[in-house]
C-alpha cells in the first residue's frame, strides 16, 4: 500500500469530528509509511460552514458537493470519503480487516490495530503491582504473550521491596496489620479491665510486629512469582523505559540495557510519597520506609517521638497506629483533614483521635529540619508571626503521592499526561492518546488511587482487549474505608459534593449517632463520635447515593452495603432489611431523623 494522504476537517467541539481526528490520528501513528494525515480544526459550527462555502470549492473535490455535516474527510488531492463514519469504514477495510485481530470498540475505545504474534511479546505490563499483575495473568490466560516489568526504585532513604507493588509491600497490607496491632494494644491496656480482665500494661515490641510483617511480605512475593510463572507470565526484573509505541528499553540494576518490541503496553507504575522540599526534609522518612526500611539503623530502633506530617489518610493512619502502640505522636497539618472526604466525618476523626491522645499541631507546615548532635530531628515551624521548634526522634513526610512516570519515556512516545504526570485516559476506558499504549492503577488522572480498582480495571481491560468482552470498569460507587483509630467507611458522594450535584432540594440526609455494644463498658471511650448517615436523592425515589459510617469495624460493614447501593437501594430498601442485632450496620436500617429535621440523632439502647 503506497502512502495515503489524509485530511479530516471539522469544527473543534464537534464529537464526530474529534472520533474522525483520532482515528486517522492512530492509524498514522501505527502505519507512519502508509498514511500521512492532516486536520483542519475550525473554531466553531458557523466558521466551519463559511469554511465549507468558501474553501471547499477550491479543492475540487470528486464528490461531497452537498456535504455540510462534520467532519469532511478526502483522501490524497481530492478523492472524497464522506464523514466520521466513512473514516471509520476505511480504517477497518485498510488498516483492520478480517486478516488482522478481530477487536471491539467497547465505549469509544480507539482501534489499535495491533496483531498477536508479530511483535516479542503481545503485551507488556510496566508494574508489578497490584493492577499489573492482575493485567497480566488475566491476557495471557486468554492466550496472549505477556511480560510483566517491575523495578522498585529505592527510596530516598534507599528503602527497596519486592514483586507487588505498593499495597503489598509498603501500603494496604502492612497498614492493616499495624492497624490490628494498634486495636490489640487498645483492647488490652484499655478495654479488657472493662470487661473483667486484670492484664497489667502490655508492652508493645516494633521490631518483633515489623519483622513479623517482613516475613508474611516476603512470603507474599514469592507466591506472586510463582503466580506469573504458573500462568505463563515472563517476569522481567528490569526497569522500563518506552521508546516508541512498539519498544521497550529494559535496563537492569547494572546499567546494562536491550530493547523488546510489543504489541501492547498497559503502563501499571502506581505512585510514589511526596518528598518534603525543604532544608533537611531528607531527614524525613516516607510511608514506604515506615513499613520496609531496617529500623535497627535508627538510633531507638523504633519511631519514638514522632512527627507525621500531613493530613491525608496515610498520614492519620500512620499517626494512629504510632500512637496507639504507645509512641509520642504528633500531626501538623496545612488546612483541614483528609480533603476529598465528607467534611463531617473527617472532622470527627481528629476529634477522636486527640481525645485518644495525638497531638496536632493546626494551620502550619515545617520549614526546616535540622539533626541534633543525639541524632535526633529538630523541626522547625511558623505560627502566626513567631517561629517555633520541636524535637523528635521520627520525622514522617505524608504530604500526598505523586505518578511515577518521570522517566516512563510518555513524551517520547507521545503519551498525554496531565500536570502532575499522571496519564490521561478519556472516556475513563484505560485507553491513553496512543490507541494501543494503556494504563491502570494510581497512574491515571481523576481516577480513585485504590488496590482494587486497579485489579478490576486492568481485569476487565484485559478481558476486552483478548476476550471479546465489552464490559468497562464502573468507577461510581466504589467503597473504600480510611483505617484510622475510628474507622471510616464510605461509598458514594460526601454530603458536600452530593448538595454541590444535586442541589440542596433534592438531597435528604438521614443520620444516627452510634453506640456500638463493645464500648459501652468502656468508660474513656471517646463519646458521641460514632456515626452513620444515609444521602438520599429525592427525584429518584429515595436512591441512596452516599453512605457514610465511623466506628468499629467499618471497612466489614461498607462492602456489604456497597453492593446494595451499585443495586440501586433506596432507603426504604434500606429499612425494609432486617438488621443484625446487636451491630453498628443494624442502625442503617433503622435510621429516621433527617438533618433538615433538628431532630435529635442521638444514640438510643436496645
Amino acid at each position: 500500500m503506497s502512502l495515503t494522504r489524509v485530511t479530516v476537517a471539522g469544527w473543534r467541539n464537534c464529537g464526530f469530528f474529534q472520533k474522525a481526528v483520532k482515528v486517522t490520528a492512530a492509524i498514522e501513528l501505527l502505519y507512519p509509511k502508509k498514511v500521512q494525515v492532516t486536520h483542519i480544526e475550525l473554531a466553531d459550527r458557523e466558521k466551519y460552514i463559511t469554511w465549507l462555502k468558501e474553501e471547499k470549492p477550491g479543492k475540487n473535490l470528486t464528490g461531497g458537493v452537498n456535504h455540510t455535516s462534520s467532519p469532511i474527510v478526502w483522501l490524497n488531492d481530492n478523492e472524497y470519503l464522506g464523514g466520521c463514519d466513512a473514516v471509520l469504514d476505511w480504517s477497518r477495510q485498510n488498516f483492520l480487516s478480517d486478516k488482522k485481530e478481530e477487536q471491539k470498540t467497547a465505549a469509544g475505545m480507539v482501534p489499535d490495530g495491533v496483531e498477536m504474534g508479530k511483535y516479542d511479546y503481545d503485551l507488556v505490563c510496566i508494574g508489578g503491582g497490584s493492577g499489573g499483575l492482575a493485567m497480566s495473568k488475566e491476557a495471557a490466560n486468554l492466550g496472549a504473550n505477556v511480560a510483566c516489568l517491575d523495578f522498585v526504585k529505592p527510596s530516598p532513604n534507599g528503602t527497596t521491596w519486592g514483586l507487588g507493588g505498593t499495597c503489598v509491600n509498603v501500603g494496604c497490607i502492612p497498614k492493616k496489620l499495624c492497624h490490628r496491632a494498634a486495636i490489640l494494644g487498645e483492647e488490652v491496656n484499655h478495654d479488657a479491665s472493662g470487661f473483667g480482665w486484670s492484664v497489667g500494661e502490655a508492652k508493645h515490641d516494633w521490631s518483633k510486629l515489623v519483622e513479623n510483617i517482613h516475613n508474611y511480605i516476603s512470603g507474599l512475593n514469592f507466591k506472586y512469582r510463582v503466580a506469573l510463572r504458573e500462568k505463563k507470565v515472563k517476569y522481567i526484573n528490569k526497569l522500563g523505559t518506552i521508546i516508541d509505541p512498539h519498544t521497550i528499553q529494559l535496563t537492569d540494576r547494572k546499567g546494562k540495557t536491550e530493547t523488546i518490541t510489543v504489541g501492547r503496553i498497559v503502563v501499571a507504575v502506581g505512585g510514589r510519597p511526596t518528598d518534603l522540599t525543604i532544608p533537611g526534609g531528607e531527614y524525613a522518612i516516607n510511608s514506604d520506609d515506615v513499613f520496609q526500611m531496617d529500623w535497627t539503623t535508627t538510633p531507638k530502633q523504633q519511631p519514638g517521638k514522632t512527627l507525621v506530617v500531613g493530613a491525608s489518610y496515610v498520614a492519620l493512619e500512620c499517626a494512629g497506629f504510632f500512637a496507639a502502640l504507645g509512641y509520642d505522636t504528633t500531626v501538623m497539618v496545612r488546612s483541614i483533614l483528609l480533603r476529598g472526604f465528607d467534611r463531617e466525618y473527617s472532622d470527627k476523626i481528629g476529634e477522636y483521635m486527640e481525645q485518644s491522645g495525638t497531638k496536632f499541631i493546626k494551620g502550619s507546615v515545617p520549614s526546616k529540619i535540622e539533626k541534633t548532635e543525639s541524632g535526633q530531628y529538630k523541626v522547625f515551624w511558623s505560627k502566626g508571626s513567631n517561629e517555633e521548634s520541636e524535637v523528635y526522634d521520627t520525622v514522617v513526610a505524608a504530604i500526598g503521592r505523586y505518578a511515577d512516570t518521570s522517566k516512563l519515556g510518555c513524551e517520547a512516545a507521545k503519551i498525554e499526561t496531565a500536570k502532575n504526570g499522571k496519564i490521561i485516559c478519556e472516556g475513563k476506558n484505560e485507553q491513553t492518546s496512543v490507541p494501543n499504549i494503556y494504563a491502570v492503577g494510581d497512574v491515571v488522572e481523576g481516577m480513585l488511587e485504590l488496590t482494587p480498582v486497579a485489579i478490576q480495571s486492568g481485569i476487565f481491560l484485559a478481558q476486552r482487549l483478548y476476550g471479546n468482552s465489552t464490559q468497562m470498569m464502573n468507577y461510581d460507587l466504589i467503597p473504600t474505608t480510611v483505617f484510622t483509630p475510628i474507622e471510616y467507611g464510605a461509598c458514594g458522594l460526601s454530603e458536600e459534593d452530593a448538595l454541590a450535584k444535586y442541589g440542596e432540594s433534592d438531597i435528604e440526609v438521614y443520620h444516627k449517632e452510634l453506640a456500638p455494644l463493645e464500648w459501652e463498658l468502656v468508660h474513656d471511650k471517646p463519646k458521641g463520635i460514632a456515626r452513620a448517615k444515609l444521602i438520599c436523592l429525592k427525584s429518584e425515589n429515595m436512591r441512596v447515593v452516599g453512605l457514610h459510617i465511623l466506628g468499629p469495624n467499618c471497612g466489614e460493614i461498607t462492602q456489604g452495603f456497597a453492593l446494595a447501593m451499585k443495586l440501586g437501594a433506596t432507603f426504604k430498601d434500606f429499612q425494609d432489611q432486617v438488621g443484625i442485632h446487636p451491630t453498628v450496620a443494624e442502625d442503617f436500617t433503622t435510621m429516621s431523623v433527617t438533618k433538615a429535621s433538628g431532630d435529635d440523632a442521638g444514640a438510643s439502647g436496645c
